[in-house]
């Protein structure tokens, strides 16, 4: 029996994410927003999270502290991100955006929104769902480990 990658599951969950996130960088490119895909993870992560603690952002991107110290440094420069030294720990830094990576970041959660519809757009409603509790359990799955 031959194998092809199109019939792996993860491999198609992959690449469904490398075109979602291939399409979100071009519509910022597109907008005129000087962000890289990474910069726009950490914007994400820390809308999300105002006041985080590097620390936690650097768990959730799984990258080393150097490279994360780079991108944060990028933020501060654009004007899109502050930190502060966090008043428990003073070795820990806190970080915000400002307002204008909060308004970039609404950008992205509605370019987000738009291609999220797009890629469901075929799917019935109870299509939409079981593949939601599928992708929810595979996810799950490598939690467990």
């Amino acid at each position: 029996m031959s194998h092809s990658h199109n019939d792996d599951v993860l491999w198609v969950m992959h690449m469904i994410m490398h075109r979602y996130r291939a399409k979100q960088f071009e519509l910022l490119r597109d907008g005129n927003y000087d962000i890289t895909q990474m910069e726009a993870k950490v914007m994400s992560y820390v809308g999300r999270h105002p006041d985080a603690p590097q620390g936690d952002l650097q768990r959730f991107m799984e990258r080393d502290k150097a490279q994360l110290t780079r991108l944060i440094k990028g933020l501060r420069d654009k004007g899109l991100l502050t930190s502060c030294m966090d008043t428990k720990d003073r070795r820990s830094m806190r970080l915000t955006l400002t307002e204008a990576g909060l308004e970039i970041r609404k950008i992205m959660q509605q370019q987000g929104q738009e291609l999220n519809q797009l890629g469901i757009s075929s799917l019935s409603e109870e299509e939409h769902q079981q593949l939601l509790s599928l992708v929810h359990r595979v996810y799950n799955n490598f939690k467990q480990e």
